[in-house]
């Protein structure tokens, strides 16, 4: 190994959390590549890696993020960013590309999508196919694994899988629903994506990777059913239901969006199972073998009821959140800003009242008008939003990038400060703030500030239109979460890993 430097994107992604420290055990070095890399301090391997600031897209921060590797992991792709999610994987990995041949990149190891020969392929598929070429073309020995469904807590596709299953034991289907699949379970992904870092320089190629079943999606289905404790779910196949249709039903029913759930829906028409395993020439097999799709799912439930699951399809960055500058920022843009202000003295300590503010949203909800929450929820969700299904990660932890339902956490200091960033349908930027503070008497101040810029004339209209609701929900959230402060319920808030 000569003690390799690795280069990892994605790092804010499902797999690039999870791949560093497997290549941590394995011995590498490893450079975390990210845009906003205050959302990795709170990982576990965070002091044990080196941390590079860069985006993908930007040559020149390329060039010295890939200044002295040995292997490069790209895991960037643009799903869910919009209609033109293809156009953007394909800039990005052609410039990566070209940086890695520049800078002498001893090998490119990328993760793509298992497809069909031969086919017309979805819009997602085809990305995946198209960037692996770019990669492959690149003059740099490049490793591309080709996976289907991948199993593990926090994936998109298990979410999908989970809620769908949860939440309809009856229910009316699709006919994607009996295209075969060969699932592959996140830990023997991570196995290989180690292992292809070590591949000969000769070897430049893709390789089909998957798990020991083929099942369809209804096989699947009920199989998490029964790992799961469920009942048997009936399923009723109606061919008028199209993948367009199928997305905004996933959509409502699980917290994937539709703008992720509708390229997902559209890989399941295809059937996707291993042509050849010629990985295992290269890298052997786990042991004690490959895990079946029973165990995985297992696996996956263990980490969920104990809490313990690292990334999710969630964690990945979007577009203008959390990197956009908040209005205080030197290089904030300028224009509107309207506030709604509040502040209140509050009769605990300030460790009682941070517990409350840390452990709001997910099941503990936002202490203000479940109605208009609901509703507003419901709303986004029609309009490809995240709506208030993401939950949180854990229920009384959080930290810097996480989704806490249609926000994401873009700032916390341990009994200070807390400020969310809106990543729901908006005509414009929207935060909000829960702060601690003392006063001269040492009394426990709690402050409330949500802030709005608004797009345009739209934006404008939209602030005007709610404003008569504040009082009712930001009012409501100010005295409810002081009141559930001051109650006798024992301090839920632990100091984060990276508290003085």
């Amino acid at each position: 190994m000569d003690n390799k430097l690795v280069l990892v994107t994605g790092v804010t992604g499902y797999i690039g959390g999870r791949l560093v420290p497997e290549l941590l055990k394995a011995g590498y070095r490893v450079r975390a590549m990210a845009r906003n890399p205050r959302r990795l301090q709170d990982r576990d391997w965070y002091d044990d890696v080196e941390v590079v600031e860069a985006d993908a897209g930007d040559r020149h921060q390329l060039n010295e993020a890939l200044e002295g590797v040995d292997v490069a992991y790209y895991l960037i792709h643009a799903l869910g960013t919009g209609k033109r999610f293809e156009s953007r994987d394909r800039h990005t990995a052609l410039t990566f590309s070209a940086a890695a041949r520049d800078a002498g990149v001893g090998r490119i190891v990328y993760l793509g999508g298992l497809y069909p020969a031969d086919e017309e392929l979805s819009p997602h598929l085809d990305s995946r196919r198209e960037v692996g070429e770019i990669l492959l073309a690149s003059g740099v020995p490049t490793t591309v694994l080709r996976a289907a469904v991948i199993l593990g807590s926090g994936s998109a596709s298990f979410e999908m899988l989970r809620y769908l299953t949860d939440r309809l034991p009856v229910m009316v289907t699709p006919r994607w629903l009996d295209t075969r699949i060969q699932p592959i379970a996140v830990r023997d992904v991570l196995h290989y994506l180690v292992g292809s870092a070590s591949m000969p320089p000769e070897v430049s190629r893709g390789f089909d990777i998957g798990g020991p079943d083929v099942l369809t999606y209804r096989d699947m289905m009920q199989r998490y059913a029964a790992a799961a404790n469920l009942k048997p779910r009936r399923i009723v196949t109606l061919p008028l239901l199209t993948p367009s249709l199928s997305s905004h039903w996933v959509g409502l029913v699980t917290p994937v969006p539709s703008s992720i759930a509708r390229p997902l829906v559209d890989s399941l028409i295809h059937e996707v199972v291993c042509k050849e395993h010629d990985i295992a020439q290269y890298v052997a097999d786990p042991q004690p073998g490959l895990i079946g799709f029973d165990r995985a799912v297992e696996l996956a439930l263990k980490r969920v009821q104990d809490l313990d699951v690292t990334t999710s399809w969630a964690s990945a960055a979007t577009p203008g959140a959390p990197s956009d500058p908040f209005p205080s920022d030197p290089d904030w843009s300028g224009g509107s800003l309207y506030v709604d202000e509040r502040e209140s003295a509050v009769s605990t300590t300030p460790e009682r009242l941070w517990s409350v503010i840390e452990g709001i949203g997910g099941g503990n909800g936002w202490y203000s008008w479940r109605l208009g929450w609901w509703a507003r929820g419901v709303l986004d969700r029609v309009f490809g939003g995240p709506g208030l299904r993401r939950g949180r990660r854990n229920p009384n932890d959080l930290s810097v990038g996480d989704p806490l339902d249609w926000w994401r956490v873009e700032e916390i200091e341990d009994l200070k400060l807390l400020r969310l960033r809106a990543e729901m349908r908006l005509p414009g930027l929207a935060w909000l703030e829960l702060i601690v503070d003392q006063d001269d008497e040492m009394r426990t101040i709690f402050r409330q500030r949500a802030l709005f810029h608004p797009h345009g004339l739209p934006g404008q209209l939209y602030w005007w239109a709610i404003k008569p609701f504040h009082g009712v929900v930001f009012g409501g959230m100010q005295q409810n979460i002081a009141a559930a402060a001051q109650r006798d319920d024992p301090s839920r808030w632990k100091p984060s890993r990276k508290s003085p």
